[in-house]
């Protein structure tokens, strides 16, 4: 099967594993957001993770259009004339643009203080958030040829990342305080332990597939790559999380902010690895 040694470029390169890490952030933190209409112990975050929401989200919109070859061709994104609605890409293009809008109408209500209008849209993008991680792993399933990405489990993987990765980021915009670090250290323990759960699924079944996911396997668990993905992201920044949340050291806030840190760090890694590391195949064979 080795045969051939036609050599090929990345055609997804690792710049956007950063854009899937920022998107998936700023969604996160817009849920934060509205579940501070609905617990008390998040009212803390409601301007301070909006506004994290909010920045997050505009640099991502500049690092789609930084990739561009053409970048001022990022009109073509908002015009319905160029829409191939059969594309998750474009899907992703209507989700920012109307999370985008809906972010803005958030901020005016807010500013207003007009909580009714405030509260309605919150739960509204809420809902159109939650389809920025969705869609974005969707972009990777449907490449029907590609071991790792081909996976029902893309989606619901970028789904987990996010809450982690946001937990994460809301932990320093937290103030200190203990009700709202508590409840944020149960969301981070519970996504990065079903983050882990799904890493070990989607490899073992890349493991055992054929010949080309064998391949893929070894690609993602050895060398430079098997470090990226194996050492940071699945074992620094997934279980030793969740191992350090668990103890007693881990209530502590020096513990929450030790933990914060190795998962974004493992946050940024895993998506590297999945993005990156199913690739390099086809540079190589």
């Amino acid at each position: 099967m080795n045969d051939f040694n036609v050599f090929h470029t990345l055609a997804w390169p690792g710049a956007y594993a950063w854009y899937f890490f920022v998107i998936g952030i700023s969604a996160a933190l817009f849920f934060f957001s509205t579940l501070s209409w609905f617990r008390k112990e998040f009212e803390v975050l409601r301007t301070r993770a909006f506004y994290g929401s909010f920045a997050t989200l505009v640099l991502g919109g500049l690092l789609l259009i930084s990739d561009l070859s053409q970048p001022l061709r990022f009109w073509h994104i908002i015009n319905p004339a160029y829409w191939n609605m059969g594309s998750p890409l474009v899907w992703g293009s209507i989700l920012l643009m109307a999370f985008g809008a809906l972010s803005v109408l958030y901020f005016l209500a807010l500013r207003a203080n007009n909580n009714g209008q405030a509260k309605a849209l919150a739960v509204v993008g809420s809902l159109v958030a939650l389809g920025l991680p969705v869609y974005t792993g969707f972009d990777l399933t449907v490449h029907q040829h590609r071991p790792v990405w081909n996976s029902s489990l893309m989606p619901v993987l970028f789904v987990a990342l996010s809450l982690v990765s946001g937990a994460a980021v809301a932990s320093f915009l937290s103030g200190g305080h203990s009700d709202l670090l508590a409840r944020l250290r149960a969301i981070m323990s519970w996504s990065a332990g079903a983050v882990a759960v799904m890493l070990v699924s989607l490899m073992v079944t890349t493991a055992y597939g054929g010949s080309a996911s064998e391949l893929t396997w070894l690609f993602m668990t050895s060398g430079a790559m098997g470090m990226v993905f194996i050492g940071l992201g699945f074992i620094g920044g997934t279980l030793v999380p969740v191992a350090l949340l668990a103890t007693p050291t881990g209530r502590a806030p020096v513990g929450m902010l030790a933990a914060s840190v190795l998962v974004l760090i493992g946050g940024i890694a895993l998506r590297y690895a999945i993005l990156v590391g199913p690739q390099l195949v086809h540079t190589t064979y």
